[in-house]
């Protein structure tokens, strides 16, 4: 498998996270967006939006990380991470959406105002991203990860704009459950960290 990446997106880190837990030795292509890797033909041929991760695996080409997440884990046979009964599925579902929309437009927003420069209303933005940590946080009370006592695609779906969320000047103290919860993906073997910006709260 090669996986083209960026090592400061979120997006990307889910799927080299994910590969490295399952011990999957991929190969990592890094795409430099600040030249505008991302838009050459030879790349857009890949994903016509211009975006990473992009999974390679031997000519099936697969774009947006939490596709990948779930092309990876049903290809590998990994039910431990992408269980099979429809109960299950359903929730994880409703957490990669989470991922791909609150998570999106809230901590990962915040922490592009910062590391990128991007134009939104950081007081906008942080709010959003405390108002899903506290509906992350609840439901993590009452289990060790968020679907239940082991991990699955959605925590890694989930976990690196929620880590790299001080970046963005998201204060993660008042969500205890969510910071030890971040601290049990991390001690998962096979983990690799989403590389630390020194700015915002992390400065």
């Amino acid at each position: 498998m090669k996986l083209y990446h960026f090592p400061l997106s979120g997006h990307a880190h889910r799927a080299v996270l994910f590969l490295s837990l399952l011990g999957v030795d991929a190969d990592l292509v890094e795409v430099d967006l600040a030249k505008g890797g991302h838009k050459t033909p030879d790349f857009l041929k890949l994903n016509p939006f211009g975006q990473v991760p992009v999974l390679d695996d031997n000519g099936t080409i697969v774009s947006d990380s939490n596709a990948i997440l779930v092309y990876t884990a049903t290809k590998l046979g990994r039910k431990d991470w992408l269980p099979d009964d429809l109960v299950t599925v359903a929730r994880i579902q409703k957490w990669l959406s989470v991922a791909a929309g609150e998570i999106a437009y809230g901590p990962a927003a915040a922490r592009l105002i910062t590391v990128f420069g991007a134009d939104f209303r950081a007081d906008e933005v942080i709010g959003r991203a405390h108002r899903i940590l506290r509906l992350i946080n609840a439901e993590l009370e009452g289990h060790r990860f968020i679907v239940g006592d082991r991990p699955t695609i959605a925590d890694v779906a989930l976990y690196s704009y929620i880590a790299s969320a001080p970046e963005g000047n998201v204060d993660l103290t008042p969500h205890p459950d969510v910071r030890h919860w971040l601290a049990r993906i991390e001690a998962l073997p096979g983990f690799v960290a989403f590389p630390k910006t020194p700015i915002g709260l992390a400065a």
